[in-house]
C-alpha cells in the first residue's frame, strides 16, 4: 500500500488525489514526501516509515530506509534581515540513505554514494563517497556495496546468525 501511495502523491495528475495519498502517507506512516522533482525509481525500503523528504531533486535509482529526513537548513540573519542557506537537498543517482539519516540545507549528494545510519549532513557530499558522522566522508570501497543490494541476503540467514550470536552472549555471560 506504501509505494501506492507515494506513486498516487508523487505522479497523480489530480490534485485531490495527491491531497488524499499524501494525508493517508502521514497518518499510517509518519511519512511526509514532497515529490517536487523525484524519479520514479526511487525505493522506500521498509516503508520509509517516518520520513520527511523535502528536497529538490531525487535522482535515479536512490535506495532511501526509514526515519530519514531530507530538508531546509536556512537561518535567518538579524543583522542583513535576509535568509541564508535557502533550499534543499539535490540526491544524485544511486545514493543510498540509511536509517536515520539527516540531509538538510541546499547540497548535493554525489551519485553512488552512501550516507551511513544516524549521519548528519549539511555540506556537499562527492560522487562515490560513504558518509557518517556530523559531515565525515570517504571514498566508497568498490568491491562492497553497503546496506543495500539487488541481491539481499535471505532473511533467514540473519535469523540463524542471531540465534548462534544470542546463544554465545548467553554462555559468556552465564545465562545458559
Amino acid at each position: 500500500m506504501f509505494n501506492t501511495l507515494v506513486k498516487i502523491n508523487c505522479d497523480s495528475k489530480s490534485s485531490f488525489l495527491r491531497q488524499i495519498a499524501g494525508n493517508l502517507l502521514e497518518k499510517l506512516y509518519c511519512c511526509e514526501i514532497n515529490c517536487a522533482e523525484i524519479d520514479k525509481s526511487v525505493l522506500f525500503a521498509h516503508h520509509g516509515r517516518g520520513c520527511t523528504i523535502v528536497a529538490s531533486k531525487i535522482c535515479e535509482n536512490v535506495v532511501i530506509f526509514q526515519n530519514v529526513s531530507i530538508g531546509a537548513n536556512l537561518k535567518y540573519n538579524k543583522i542583513t534581515n535576509e535568509w541564508e542557506n535557502v533550499g534543499n537537498p539535490i540526491i544524485a543517482r544511486n545514493v543510498i540513505i540509511a536509517d536515520g539519516a539527516k540531509i538538510l540545507g541546499p547540497i548535493a549528494i554525489g551519485e553512488n554514494s552512501i550516507i551511513g545510519a544516524g549521519s548528519i549532513i549539511t555540506k556537499n557530499i562527492p560522487a562515490n563517497s560513504v558518509a557518517y558522522g556530523v559531515n565525515q566522508f570517504k571514498p566508497k570501497d568498490k568491491n562492497y556495496d553497503f546496506i543495500f543490494n539487488k541481491n539481499m541476503i535471505n532473511p533467514q540467514k540473519i535469523i540463524e546468525t542471531n540465534k548462534k550470536l544470542v546463544a554465545e552472549f548467553n554462555k559468556q555471560n552465564n545465562l545458559v
